[in-house]
């Protein structure tokens, strides 16, 4: 080759084939065009839609979103305005040739096929709904596209009454909530003791609760095992009539393209990639839910189906294509949120389900408090829950359910563990406050504030382990007031009030003792103030009774 034949190839303007059209697809093809000009960047989407808020689909069910068009963010034809992206939907990539560095195509509507050359090619075509094999699934619906999304709106008229969603995660959640507010009657199954999975049960129990007082039936541990014209029947024998069925099963990975190009699978079916995004070949990438993340505790490769995360990898993955040196994918702590019916959900890392799954010693902290000053109008309850690890006091996971915080508190402790923070340094952690948006001791504060005790020696019982301890010989110490016992209380507690308990506490004599108020700040007050007084064995039951009693709902209620 001569000097000018090698400038000439150097000079070749550089192609990228990016496979897949929404969130992680065109962060990577906007990025790149901003870092590089004279690209030739290629989009194929096999939908006959690019860039659409997939995530504010069931909105348009309820009309919460009342337009359509306000869910398709993008067109080709503004892209290539913008962008200069030639951006092709309804195409398909339906095979990759390595060693030739191209892709064969087919348009979807016309059936013709044809070959595209690549220099890179970034692979983000997304996850498909899980179908199991149950008789009649082929009469269920899903929600991943806008033309899901059509039939579903054409599924419903005036005529449509039931509706039946299998699945209890947040997809079902959200067309539950925005089919019951379109006034059908709603049934959600799902197959698991609990809905939404990333929850700890006593959390979800919370979820199902506010489900069901407006009006949605919640049926859990539902085996699904036939779906008729107009009905869905149960292994219990259960008939539920339905009109309309949807499968919010959850999703895997769209990993059948790699596969047949010989690129990595990992063990949980996503497309396996190094810290740059890269799979086993170089000059392939992939994001996005069809391709494995690490996870941000434990560095294990793990399905993170979000779309932020996707957003990230496809401006990570742009940058390196561009020349960028030493980028890098963080870890992935998972951080989410779904509001139904008033009340949000929210989460970030492990679970204590996830966390009991491993060797480590861990610490639970859950507590109740408002979501600002009680004296404000509007205050509200706060249910916050962290999972942390007790010999490094490492924060391994956070969850907040209520009608108003729960986004900020999570959003606060998921900078937190990104931060490298520990459970304690909560407590000096510097938070607005005013009255109307928080407190002078905020909820993340007081988390901080509970986990010091505890670093400090004060032991604490979780509700699960209530049982063992009673059996064991430990005592149960109600220090609420009558009047709060009598709207419900844990069976075999002894009730002196916390305002008593000074003049009383010789009744307990030496017995190992548990104090329970009602969300465990009065039984920390009442465990000091025991020890003070001599006792030496004594522990508060985290959370108090209403822990307890959430608990109670999630494995005792249908």
């Amino acid at each position: 080759m001569t000097s000018a034949q090698a400038q000439s190839t150097d000079q070749k303007t550089k192609t990228t084939v990016i496979v897949g059209g929404v969130a992680g697809g065109m962060s990577t093809a906007t990025r790149l065009r901003r870092r590089d000009e004279q690209r030739n960047i290629i989009v194929f989407e096999a939908s006959g839609h690019v860039s659409f808020a997939n995530c504010g689909l069931p909105y348009h069910v309820s009309g919460t979103i009342p337009e359509r068009q306000s869910l398709l963010l993008q067109t080709p034809e503004s892209l290539k305005a913008r962008f200069n992206l030639d951006v092709r939907v309804n195409t398909r990539v339906t095979a990759i040739d390595r060693e030739n560095k191209t892709v064969e195509v087919r348009n979807e509507l016309s059936g013709e096929t044809y070959t595209q050359e690549y220099d890179t090619l970034v692979l983000s075509p997304g996850a498909v709904p899980v179908l199991p094999p149950i008789p009649g699934i082929e009469r269920a619906l899903t929600l991943r596209t806008v033309e899901d999304l059509d039939e579903i709106m054409a599924a419903i008229d005036d005529s449509t009454r039931h509706a039946v969603l299998i699945g209890g995660g947040f997809i079902g959640l959200e067309l539950a909530e925005n089919m019951a507010e379109r006034g059908l009657n709603v049934t959600v199954l799902e197959r698991a003791p609990q809905i939404l999975a990333p929850l700890d049960p006593e959390m979800a129990a919370i979820v199902t609760q506010r489900l069901r007082d407006n009006g949605v039936s919640v049926i859990t541990q539902a085996d699904t095992i036939d779906i008729r014209e107009d009905a869905v029947e149960l292994a219990d024998g259960r008939i539920l009539y339905s009109d309309i069925v949807v499968a919010a099963i959850g999703v895997r990975p769209a990993n059948e393209l790699a596969k047949e190009a010989g690129l990595e699978i990992g063990e949980r079916g996503g497309i396996k990639v190094d810290e740059q995004l890269r799979t086993n070949d170089p000059a392939i990438f992939a994001i996005g839910d069809a391709a494995e993340k690490r996870d941000g505790i434990s560095g294990e490769d793990t399905l993170v189906p979000l779309a932020q995360t996707a957003n990230r990898h496809g401006r990570l993955v742009a940058d390196i294509i561009a020349g960028r040196e030493g980028a890098q994918r963080a870890g992935t702590l998972g951080t989410a949120i779904v509001g139904l019916f008033g009340i949000s959900a929210a989460t970030v890392g492990w679970n204590e389900k996830r966390a009991r799954t491993t060797d480590r010693n861990l610490r639970i902290i859950h507590l109740h408090p408002a979501n600002h000053a009680g004296y404000y109008p509007g205050a509200c309850q706060l249910h916050l829950k962290l999972v942390i690890d007790a010999d490094t006091d490492e924060i391994l996971g956070a969850q907040a359910v209520g009608e108003d915080g729960a986004d900020k508190r999570i959003d606060v402790i998921a900078t937190a563990m990104r931060g490298g923070l520990k459970a304690a340094d909560l407590a000096d952690l510097e938070l607005a406050y005013a009255p109307q948006f928080g407190s002078a001791k905020d909820p993340v504060n007081m988390a901080g504030f509970i986990d010091d005790n505890a670093l400090n020696g004060e032991k604490t019982v979780q509700w699960h382990e209530l049982p063992k301890q009673m059996e064991e010989g430990w005592q149960l110490v109600d220090v609420r007031n009558p009047e709060e016992v009598q709207n419900g209380s844990i069976p075999g507690a002894i009730n002196i009030p916390l305002d008593s308990l000074r003049e009383r506490y010789q009744e307990l004599g030496d017995t190992p003792t548990i104090v329970s108020c009602q969300v465990g700040l009065r039984g920390h007050v009442a465990r000091t103030l025991l020890e003070n007084l001599g006792m030496k064995q004594v522990a508060n039951l985290d959370g108090g009774y209403l822990t307890w009693s959430f608990a109670q709902r999630a494995y005792h209620s249908d």
